[in-house]
């Protein structure tokens, strides 16, 4: 793993990346891009790491995305479909990431916290969709039509206005807020309620919400239950009614 993508494997099953060029907002530059694909994939592979949270270092910047001096050295005009690390585009994770957005995350910024399947701001935080400001788009906005309203979308997307961590969370982008000091705490707990649940139970709704936002409504149901049988047929499956009515903790095995 590079200096600029730390990665911190904890032993309670929780990866922390962190973006680490606060000097440049942690702007995604070729080293950042490298760090955090290999990051994903280090997270993909390791089957005890169960959920990954992704941050940036320091106190202003989350990202702020491209960066647009390379873009300027580049003459860089379609950006390669593997430029940029994008789970849920061109990066295949099966398990649950929380985006810990600690300043601004725009634009770039804005597209890896949105592939994120959750999100936790600090209330110092500001999203922006800035790409008209510069003359370049926003292609990779399309699934935010599935997180928040329409007219909002589009209003952010034409203006390229930045909006607060507290609208953020108004229009749904954001889960849960918290003081700048308490980022990671709040992030930390938030991935421990997931760790709390069954592990296939996790992987199986999580499947489910990702098959709901590419299918129609009968497609969806019918493949989620397809995806809901490993669970189901599982040992983990007898053992969480077994403790509820023995009133204890289920002692989950994955399997």
């Amino acid at each position: 793993m590079s200096e600029a993508v730390l990665f911190d494997a904890r032993d309670d099953g929780i990866a922390i990346i962190t973006l680490n060029r606060p000097e440049t907002r942690n702007a995604l530059s070729k080293e950042i891009r490298d760090g955090l694909f290999a990051a994903w994939d280090r997270f993909e592979q390791d089957p005890n790491l169960r959920v990954a949270i992704l941050t940036g270092a320091g106190e202003k910047a989350f990202c702020a995305g491209g960066d647009l001096k390379e873009m300027v050295e580049r003459q860089l005009a379609v950006p390669p479909r593997d430029m940029f690390p994008v789970p849920g585009d061109n990066i295949e994770l099966s398990k649950p990431t929380i985006a810990a957005v600690n300043g601004v995350a725009f634009a770039g910024g804005w597209m890896i916290a949105q592939a994120c399947d959750l999100c936790v701001a600090s209330t110092r935080a500001q999203f922006g969709i800035t790409e008209v400001k510069v003359g370049r788009s926003s292609p990779w906005a399309a699934p935010l039509i599935h997180m928040i309203p329409q007219r909002i979308m589009m209003e952010i997307i034409l203006t390229g206005k930045p909006i607060t961590a507290q609208r953020a969370y108004e229009i749904g982008l954001v889960n849960r807020l918290a003081e700048p000091e308490a980022l990671i705490e709040t992030a930390l707990a938030f991935a421990a309620e997931i760790l709390d649940g069954a592990p296939l139970s996790v992987k199986a709704g999580r499947e489910t919400v990702m098959l709901a936002t590419e299918m129609g409504r009968s497609a969806a149901l019918r493949a989620a239950r397809h995806a809901s049988e490993y669970c189901y047929n599982s040992s983990d499956a007898q053992e969480g009614p077994r403790a509820f009515a023995e009133k204890r903790r289920p002692q989950w095995k994955g399997r």
